[in-house]
């Protein structure tokens, strides 16, 4: 593996990055762990997976080395945060501008997830806020001056389940 596949940005775009990764049962089982619990202590690891907790760093390093593992972070509850409105907003932009758009739209408060799609749209962004008005000021009043942005479609989001989560 090349130093280029170790960036984020390069990650997305590498085609190094791009390989799949060699994942047994106990890799998965590793990933499925951090997922539900990514404070899990190595020594805690190891025991969930039945591994010694040398062989557990081993694969931890290799994995995140590989670019399976990006990172670890706290998960949320939004409503608590005080951001109970949400909204999915397609975006759809002039052709040849998705760099330009994804960047500007990658700045803007409450942008959480930007994904490129094939659809009759281009960008679909996830967008979370305070409440309607703050929504309305991003969608309207942010997104829609990007330059390189054609016109939106917004969707409210009533409510979520994580799947990944159990809840």
């Amino acid at each position: 593996m090349d130093e280029r596949s170790s960036s984020t940005s390069d990650r997305r775009t590498s085609p190094v990055a791009r390989q799949v990764a060699h994942l047994d049962d106990t890799d998965r089982a590793m990933i499925d762990a951090l997922r539900a619990d990514g404070r899990l202590s190595v020594r805690a690891l190891a025991d969930q997976v039945h591994i010694s907790r040398a062989n557990a760093y081993a694969r931890l390093e290799r994995l995140r080395r590989e670019g399976v593992i990006t990172g670890f972070t706290a998960t949320v509850d939004p409503d608590r945060m005080g951001l109970g409105t949400a909204a999915f907003v397609s975006v759809s932009i002039e052709q040849d501008s998705w760099r330009r758009v994804t960047r500007a739209l990658s700045e803007l408060p409450g942008v959480e997830r930007i994904s490129l799609v094939g659809a009759e749209f281009d960008i679909l962004v996830q967008v979370r806020a305070h409440d309607n008005h703050e929504l309305r000021d991003v969608v309207l009043g942010q997104i829609q001056s990007v330059p390189g942005v054609r016109g939106t479609r917004t969707w409210l989001i009533f409510d979520e389940v994580d799947v990944r989560a159990g809840a």
